[in-house]
């Protein structure tokens, strides 16, 4: 696996994040499903990028794409010094779970797992860390999003909104390079979604790069660049929003 250095651009002046002619088609042949159409793409390090568009657009399949989740069915995948489609299955599990974290639309915490028992299991990882190493980070990490005090409760005793704050210091646990968001508001009424998008914004804030899917256009406001997506195309070039 490459260093860790990772550069905003190479010598070419690509994007830190950087696709060319990216296609997605599920179930190739007459009957398969092209959720991505030769998508170009580029964004800097410390970008937080709010991807929008309409149900069915492509916006998680472009959000599993760049975090490795998923593979592109054609063209080039970069991340940093990372070109993801040419590599294994192991290897782009090894680098999500280092330089990467996620938060899903439906929180996928375990419910029979504490707060801070949740935001643990991506340290779990890496056993060379020492126990009480990994149970501060995500004692850390807890306190980041305001929910130290509520660290020995059950998912069920938290609220939706809190519940998603949990899976974002989970994400954070681990102090990746890349935080990628999937409608991490939409399953929020509109004061937890707006907690949350503030969170995110204070994490970009630290240097973080933020990818962000949402269908609310609200929250549009936070990014400094936006993608927008129509039939699994670009429908614009990223637009910085950045003064």
């Amino acid at each position: 696996m490459p260093g860790q250095a990772m550069p905003m651009t190479n010598e070419t002046g690509r994007g830190w994040i950087h696709l060319r002619g990216v296609s997605k088609t599920f179930a190739p042949g007459p009957a398969g499903c092209t959720a991505l159409r030769e998508v170009d793409l580029d964004l800097p390090q410390g970008a937080f990028a709010v991807i929008t568009g309409p149900s069915g657009s492509g916006k998680t399949t472009l959000l599993n794409i760049l975090t490795g989740i998923d593979r592109a069915t054609a063209g080039q995948t970069w991340v940093g010094d990372w070109r993801l489609d040419r590599m294994g299955e192991e290897e782009l599990a090894r680098w999500r779970g280092q330089y990467v974290g996620i938060v899903f639309q439906f929180f996928q915490l375990f419910p029979t797992l504490t707060a801070l028992e949740n935001v643990q299991l991506p340290l779990e990882l890496r056993p060379a860390l020492p126990a009480r190493v990994r149970r501060e980070r995500a004692a850390q990490a807890l306190a980041e999003v305001g929910l130290l005090a509520r660290s020995d409760h059950l998912p069920a005793q938290l609220s939706g909104g809190e519940q998603q704050r949990v899976a974002l210091a989970r994400a954070l646990a681990h102090d990746p390079l890349l935080i990628a968001a999937d409608e991490p508001t939409g399953n929020l009424d509109s004061a937890a979604g707006h907690q949350v998008v503030a969170l995110l914004q204070e994490i970009h804030s630290r240097g973080k790069t933020v990818l962000m899917v949402t269908h609310d256009p609200r929250f549009s406001h936070a990014a400094t660049h936006q993608v927008e997506l129509l039939d699994g195309r670009i429908a614009a070039p990223a637009a910085s929003r950045a003064a």
